[in-house]
């Protein structure tokens, strides 16, 4: 099973489940997780070849979905969902393939479509780090700069380095898995069923991952979902404005 990072207590409301995006865990969402746990249990999980999960030889969103199935069906068999970019396509495919799981979903800065981009680059630069020379994560920051040139870019995949790891320091992502099934992350596999429970996607203003071209698609697979946008922030939406993000969602839950 997933690592799964528990946040406060049952209660009589369904657990939130927290699904990271690529190269993110579970403990980049401890904030709006304890926050959030003040009201509800919170279910914050590491995404299968990231975190402490275990690492396997695919990422298939209908594999991501089992695994998130499996979490829920630990924690009373529903739960509402949040997921964000690779976490949020993860989501959707567990909605639209388990629907009686999923009471509510809210989808942050991510469409159900194919995107003509990739990730690569990044792994390319992890892999290039020479690890036996890394003692602190700053070490990592200097051998990544020439390749990342964004700090916050940098600081988000060195949390990803475990400097305690036996023999060394490691990457806590198995990048040989993510770089070959790349262009699986990027599309969205083929599904016939439909979500109709209460959905929301949030997208960051500022960001392309969600355009006007999208709805189409969405109100096919996700019919009557409402659509809403956090002004002037990027992809990463819950960082850059937490506590407009943690409005919305909190809003939208208790809807």
């Amino acid at each position: 099973m997933l690592n799964t990072v528990i946040h406060g207590a049952a209660t009589e409301a369904p657990p939130l489940l927290i699904v990271h995006g690529l190269f993110g865990s579970a403990k980049n969402w401890g904030a709006i997780a304890k926050r959030m746990a003040q009201h509800r249990q919170v279910l914050a999980v590491d995404l299968r070849n990231h975190g402490d999960s275990p690492h396997t030889q695919s990422h298939s969103y209908p594999d991501l979905a089992a695994d998130l199935a499996e979490v829920i069906a630990a924690h009373g068999g529903r739960a509402d969902v949040l997921g964000h970019s690779m976490g949020g396509k993860a989501a959707m495919v567990l909605a639209l393939s388990q629907p009686e799981m999923v009471a509510r979903l809210l989808v942050a800065d991510i469409a159900p479509v194919t995107y003509d981009r990739t990730q690569v680059g990044l792994i390319d630069a992890m892999e290039g780090v020479d690890l036996s020379a890394v003692t602190k994560r700053s070490d990592a920051d200097a051998a990544l700069a020439a390749d990342v040139p964004d700090a916050p870019t940098r600081a988000f995949l060195t949390q990803s380095l475990d400097l305690r790891a036996e023999g060394g320091p490691r990457w806590r992502l198995n990048l040989a898995t993510l770089r070959r099934d790349m262009p699986r992350i990027m599309g969205f596999p083929e599904i016939d069923g439909r979500y109709t429970g209460p959905t929301l996607f949030l997208r960051g203003g500022a960001s392309d991952y969600v355009l006007p071209a999208h709805g189409a698609e969405i109100e096919r697979l996700f019919p009557g979902a409402d659509r809403d946008a956090i002004p002037d922030v990027g992809h990463w939406l819950h960082a850059e404005a937490p506590g407009p993000f943690i409005a919305r969602l909190t809003d939208f839950l208790d809807a």
